[in-house]
């Protein structure tokens, strides 16, 4: 099993840098995430009245700076990779294994609320059959697990 994940991440890798890089660096326009584009192929927490919308990941019981080195390592065990880690703020990427896509997955620790917020986006394409929102939940599930075994 291990020689046919080599091979197929020898070929994402491969065929991902044939994708766009991001148009522009993601950013935090007034301290939050962007708001989605409008297109299914996107999810964002920060803004609760839109139809992208999807729970934060909430952190009630574990302390900030613990939550954000978990979120860390829960990103590491699923192949993405960090781009950026600022303050409170983090921009990860993570490629769909076969078709080697980019989606841009980006965090802002939220200690007042007890949250992190996330965006998840695809840059290519329309429509993403479901695979940010998924992705998103994975990651939930994934630290909301690791935070109950500490």
């Amino acid at each position: 099993m291990d020689m046919i994940n080599d091979v197929l991440k020898a070929v994402t890798g491969t065929v991902s840098g044939l994708w766009p890089q991001p148009a522009e660096k993601p950013e935090r326009p007034d301290g939050k995430l962007r708001p989605c584009s409008g297109t299914p192929n996107c999810v964002c927490s920060e803004y609760s009245g839109s139809p992208e919308w999807i729970e934060p990941i909430a952190f009630k019981h574990t302390k900030p700076g613990d939550a954000w080195a978990l979120l860390k390592q829960v990103i590491d065990d699923m192949d993405g990779e960090v781009q950026s880690d600022q303050e409170e703020y983090l921009w990860s990427t993570f490629t769909v294994p076969l078709f080697g896509f980019t989606d841009d997955v980006e965090f802002r620790l939220d200690k007042t609320a007890g949250v992190i917020q996330v965006r998840s986006a695809s840059r290519l394409g329309f429509s993403d059959l479901g695979v940010n929102r998924g992705r998103v939940e994975e990651i939930r599930r994934r630290f909301t697990e690791k935070s109950n075994e500490q």
